[in-house]
């Protein structure tokens, strides 16, 4: 090349210069871009570190206020979103997966629904010990009783009862009836009716005994004398608390007959009077004392038992009135009653074949007891006189008397002669389809409610 033009020589190796230079250019160029890239994951390790240190530094003993200062560590805004959005679906799928809550019970609702479940674990057997009502002394065989223990214990678990009923020769002093009750109470399993005939007047087997402490009041037909109904509340309030301390929740009192038979030799003085109307008013008064002393209480003896001339304990009895008859007089007390809370209606033994076209005693004819609830609307526990009267036993057997007395409707059988032949009586019945079970189940349930409701049997409200 020494022939070249120094000129052209100088524009060449200028031009190389500068291809060189922009060569180096775009070298430091991609070597600034390459360290950029990776100073990237650098900075996020720096970040890391840096937290870490200050979480070692807070370890270390940093001043609590000045941590609580410190603002949370941020997050980039699309993770963010993307946990909002997962806690939301979490809290729908949680909302969708939750039971709606059951609405809240009314307390009678409640009532039904415990008496319910209780009566779904009872067997057939249990459910018909439930019906009856029986003495002590039926219960365990002893011949007089005045205390509760080991025999009663086992009695009341081979025939679980529904209830008791005292008499003035169980009652001896207030520390031995509560003591013979509470033990009693304590070996059922399920709260038993503690039941007793306390009128005043001459029917009391608690009042004539002195020992017990009770007020002793005049008959009813005393008090019905006086024409003051706030005496009638008396009676019940005064009886209705002073019975309950020692146990007893049921009385078989008051009695809604109206005295119009001058011959009657049953009734007579333990009636409020012969006057039909100034009796409901008094027969309500005495239920409204007896509720309002927590005593459950029965009106007897449907459908009236006044105007009889013969004593269903000895024999055939009958009341030879029209249905308007009754309506006009006998069913006056007995609304009022009912219209006043009565828990109880006792049918008597009495035949009124005026209405029933024979002479089927009232308690074990459907007839009167669907009289009894669908005309005077008695919604309450319907249950017999006691079924050793002769009445009763002159003309039926024990199992007899309890299968009509529950195909006619009632719910509760009071002293039958053969406590295991009435029960008997009535599984046979179910068995060969006489009686239905769920006819059972339908007083049962009602017992129980009953039982519930005025804490016999225990429950939270």
């Amino acid at each position: 090349m020494r022939g070249e033009d120094p000129r052209r020589r100088r524009f060449r190796i200028l031009g190389l210069a500068l291809w060189s230079l922009a060569m180096l250019a775009l070298g430091v160029g991609l070597g600034a871009w390459l360290t950029a890239s990776r100073a990237v994951p650098a900075a996020e390790d720096s970040a890391d570190s840096v937290s870490s240190s200050s979480l070692t530094e807070s370890s270390e003993g940093l001043d609590a206020e000045a941590e609580a200062s410190q603002p949370a560590a941020e997050q980039p805004e699309d993770q963010e979103e993307d946990q909002t959005a997962e806690a939301t679906d979490s809290s729908a799928a949680s909302e969708s997966s939750v039971e709606p809550e059951a609405p809240e019970l009314t307390r009678e609702e409640a009532i039904t629904a415990q008496a319910q479940e209780l009566l779904d674990s009872m067997t057939l057997a249990e459910q018909v010990y439930q019906m009856f009502i029986v003495t002590p002394e039926t219960l365990t065989g002893v011949s007089t009783v005045t205390q509760a223990g080991a025999t009663t214990q086992a009695a009341l678990q081979s025939h679980p009862v529904g209830g008791l009923v005292y008499f003035a020769a169980n009652i001896v002093t207030p520390e031995q009836c509560t003591t013979m009750i509470s033990n009693t109470q304590s070996y059922s399993k399920i709260g038993l009716f503690i039941a007793v005939d306390e009128e005043g007047g001459r029917v009391a087997r608690i009042g004539k005994n002195r020992a017990m402490g009770t007020t002793a009041f005049p008959s009813m037909s005393d008090i019905g004398s006086t024409g003051d109904v706030s005496k009638a509340y008396e009676v019940g309030s005064t009886i209705g608390t002073e019975i309950a301390q020692f146990g007893f929740n049921l009385d078989f009192a008051p009695v809604a007959d109206v005295n119009s038979n001058p011959n009657n030799t049953v009734i007579g003085d333990r009636a409020f009077g012969s006057d039909p109307e100034a009796v409901a008013e008094m027969v309500a008064s005495a239920v409204q004392g007896f509720r309002d002393s927590g005593m459950l209480c029965t009106l007897k003896h449907f459908p009236g038992h006044g105007d009889t001339d013969t004593d269903s304990h000895y024999g055939y009895t009958e009341v030879l009135k029209t249905l308007q008859e009754l309506r006009s007089v006998e069913f006056l007390p007995f609304q009022a009653g009912i219209d006043a809370g009565a828990d109880f209606v006792m049918m008597g033994h009495i035949s009124v074949p005026e209405v029933t076209g024979d002479d089927t005693p009232a308690s074990l004819s459907a007839t009167m007891i669907t009289i009894l609830r669908d005309e005077l609307n008695f919604q309450g526990l319907v249950i017999t006189d006691s079924m050793v009267m002769s009445a009763i036993t002159d003309r039926y057997t024990s199992a007899q008397a309890a299968v009509l007395a529950v195909q006619a409707g009632v719910d509760v059988i009071l002293e039958p002669s053969s406590l295991t032949g009435a029960v008997q009586g009535i599984l046979s019945a179910v068995e060969d389809g006489t009686i239905s079970e769920e006819r059972i189940r339908e007083s049962v349930l009602k017992i129980l409610e009953v039982k519930i409701r005025n804490g016999i049997i225990a429950s939270e409200f």
